[in-house]
């Protein structure tokens, strides 16, 4: 095995060595940057249901007042217009999901199904949990959820839900169900929850992953190349000739030409001081010869 394969194969090793933490690591921080991104979104789905709600409430309730005298608009329920738009956005974008998920809801639509109801528990359990965030698989792929604990702070709310006597008959007429009754102030009752796709980050952490991985084995190559380029013109090619040289001269061929020296590196010096020591050998040989 010559210099060159070994210097190779050292390089190599090192390089593979090298690679494997660094490829965790770039993985890892791709990965985290993915869900960072995800979780960004979430919370800016759920800064839009808030937005809906609060809009509801402040202006488009006001405006309906007279009329609810009469009759009743589910358009006037915070939660009603709130989970009507974002079904809006689902007809084109189906992977994202806004519920306003309750243990006992007046809207049937609402009922929390079971991972959603271990989400309003886990609420219910801690009264100082403020958001809980998670991954699960759905039919569209892995999805991350946001989700919010959906607490009684307004009395206000208790005109409707408290029993069904007090309740408008409207919105009796309107939910048969019988749902939505006997909540208590400051009672959690629900959980607000939006999914958002992880597929796309991911794929997109999985290409940049690919892209590095293979930028960094090009670079390498490229390298690695050029190195042997450089020992071959540099170290390699100058040794080569130094050993022709104490070859021939130990066949007794003291006639060979002396090796260029270039430049003033350490290859240079040697190559300097094999020819000195021919001279110095034919020098002495004649003077043994002259004697």
């Amino acid at each position: 095995m010559n210099l060159l394969v070994k210097i190779n194969l050292i390089l190599i090793c090192v390089f593979a060595v090298a690679l494997v933490p660094v490829a965790m690591i770039s993985r890892s921080l791709l990965d985290s940057n993915a869900q960072t991104q995800v979780i960004q979104e979430a919370r800016i789905m759920m800064e839009t249901a808030m937005a809906m709600r609060g809009y509801t409430v402040n202006q488009v309730k006001p405006l309906l007042a007279p009329m609810l005298e009469k009759t009743f608009l589910p358009q006037s329920v915070p939660a009603y217009s709130a989970t009507e738009i974002f079904n809006t956005l689902r007809a084109s974008h189906p992977e994202y999901t806004y519920k306003e998920a309750t243990l006992n809801p007046t809207n049937p639509r609402n009922r929390a199904t079971d991972w959603e109801a271990d989400l309003v528990n886990e609420f219910r359990r801690d009264s100082e949990c403020k958001e809980l965030v998670g991954q699960r698989d759905t039919p569209l792929g892995p999805a991350l959820y946001l989700s919010h604990p959906i607490k009684i702070s307004n009395k206000a709310c208790l005109a409707c839900h408290t029993t069904a006597e007090s309740a408008p008959p409207a919105m009796l007429a309107a939910y048969p169900s019988g749902g939505g009754f006997g909540w208590k102030l400051d009672e959690i009752i629900g959980a607000q929850i939006v999914q958002v796709p992880m597929s796309t980050p991911v794929k997109m952490a999985s290409e940049v992953f690919q892209t590095l991985l293979l930028t960094m084995v090009g670079v390498f190559v490229f390298i690695l190349l050029a190195l042997n380029l450089l020992l071959h013109f540099v170290v390699l090619q100058p040794v080569r000739r130094l050993s022709a040289m104490a070859d021939q001269i130990s066949h007794g061929d003291f006639e060979v030409e002396n090796v260029p020296v270039r430049g003033n590196d350490e290859v240079a010096a040697l190559t300097g001081s094999f020819n000195r020591m021919r001279i110095s050998l034919v020098t002495a040989l004649k003077m043994l010869e002259n004697d």
